[in-house]
């Protein structure tokens, strides 16, 4: 009797050794199953954040075509014989981001950006000097008609710094953007 008392322990310890090992194979599996959703997700969102960097807008606008260069714009420009817009500035400047969301919301700069310039922000300098008459700042604007000419007679109010807007200048900007048109139209009748 002592020896089927002992058959009866030992098969008793399989059966909880056996147990307890798939009990950890499921838990241990359902830690993977957690894990490779976790990560799964930081990836995924990761990737979302990474597409909003990456959009050539940068926050001026979401609906507008926004070129990638300015030799890219040149050749847009002529092709489409539309002004070219370009926006210098910085994403560490507080001037350029007060700038940059009274662009973006303001309807008539951003009908206008989409349907009758080629457009272009740049974060960085160009290699041509035309782009910086009164020197390299941001913010600044600029525009550029077909016939390859910078128009710096198109400028803001500040003496000290003539291509720069501030957040109250939007209307300013409005109608210099409307003479950028207008000048364009007079090049095509010539």
């Amino acid at each position: 009797m002592h020896l089927h008392h002992h058959e009866y322990c030992q098969t008793d310890r399989a059966e909880e050794q056996s147990w307890f090992s798939r009990f950890t194979f499921v838990i241990m599996g359902r830690w993977c199953v957690y894990a490779l959703l976790f990560f799964l997700s930081c990836d995924v969102s990761m990737q979302r954040k990474k597409k909003v960097v990456q959009t050539l807008s940068r926050g001026w606008g979401d609906d507008i075509t926004w070129v990638q260069t300015y030799e890219e714009g040149l050749s847009k420009m002529r092709a489409s014989n539309k002004p070219l817009m370009v926006i210098h500035h910085l994403e560490e400047c507080p001037h350029s981001q007060a700038l940059k969301k009274v662009f973006a919301e303001n309807k008539n700069i951003q009908r206008m950006a989409q349907s009758d310039f080629i457009m272009l922000n740049l974060m960085h300098e160009t290699t041509d000097a035309n782009l910086a008459p009164d020197g390299r700042y941001v913010p600044r604007i600029l525009f550029v008609d077909p016939s390859m000419t910078v128009r710096n007679d198109i400028t803001g109010k500040y003496h000290n710094r003539l291509y720069t807007y501030q957040p109250d200048d939007a209307d300013l900007l409005v109608k210099n953007m409307e003479k950028a048109k207008i000048l364009l139209s007079e090049h095509t009748e010539l």
